[in-house]
């Protein structure tokens, strides 16, 4: 699978503030990324730094006033579509170290907040087939709503209320599979596909030895995704976050098979 990607920012900035950019599809297992070229307004400060894992990179720059960037990329998908319910758990006592922080709770995944729920609800499953049972439930229970959250709201937030967007639902994925002992985080990616078309936030799981995407709106499959980058939730993989105000004045990603 061939992606084509572009990616359009243009905001304002009143006074001089250090922003950090992960817009990039990261050289990753599963995609090779191809004629990569990333143009933006002239800045105070540009620099590169390894994003979480490893996997990706981000961008700091410090900026004023006006500033556009345009990113654009091909990107060749050679990841396999996994039998998501076949695939075991891995045992905790075999995890590898980067996987530990993955089953903790964090910013907007309360894990521990979902214990009894998971208990209750997957007790007879366990593994890959309890992901995708979980996955399930998200999907067929949630509601997709732009207007339903805002950068503020937590997995249980979006459990309660039942709507939300996509990195809604990825938190509370991310927190019914740690819960369920089983390593999680999310995932920014670029998918075709994905309505209102925009960066799309998944979820890794680790079973079987290895990271595993799923995307609990239905909207991508992993053959479909070029990641962007990983971390502990919305948090780790925001696309821009600034220190200080920001106003958008237009946005706009695309994503094209090729």
């Amino acid at each position: 699978m061939q992606l084509t990607i572009h990616t359009h920012l243009d905001y304002m900035f009143d006074d001089k503030t250090d922003v950090l950019l992960q817009i990039e599809a990261a050289q990753t297992s599963g995609q090779t990324v191809t004629d990569p070229t990333l143009m933006i307004t002239p800045v105070d400060h540009f620099r590169r730094v390894p994003a979480e894992e490893g996997i990706g990179e981000r961008s700091w720059t410090r900026v004023q006033g006006h500033v556009t960037c345009d990113y654009r990329a091909t990107v060749t998908v050679a990841r396999p579509s996994a039998n998501l319910a076949a695939l075991p758990q891995t045992p905790l006592h075999d995890l590898p170290a980067d996987a530990v922080r993955y089953l903790m709770g964090s910013r907007y995944c309360p894990a521990d907040d979902f214990l009894a729920f998971v208990d209750a609800d997957f007790a007879d499953l366990a593994g890959g087939a309890r992901i995708a049972a979980m996955r399930d439930w998200i999907e067929d229970a949630f509601t997709y709503d732009p207007t339903g959250s805002t950068a503020q709201t937590t997995a249980m937030d979006s459990f309660v209320h039942r709507h939300g967007i996509c990195r809604d639902y990825a938190h509370v994925l991310i927190a019914l599979a740690r819960a369920a002992a089983i390593p999680a985080r999310m995932a920014s990616v670029y998918a075709p596909g994905v309505t209102p078309p925009d960066f799309h936030a998944v979820v890794e799981v680790f079973l079987d030895g290895a990271w595993h995407l799923v995307d609990p709106t239905g909207m991508a499959t992993p053959s479909d995704m070029a990641v962007i980058g990983v971390g502990r939730d919305a948090a780790d993989v925001a696309f821009l976050t600034s220190w200080g105000s920001a106003q958008m004045l237009a946005q706009s990603v695309s994503v094209t098979k090729s």
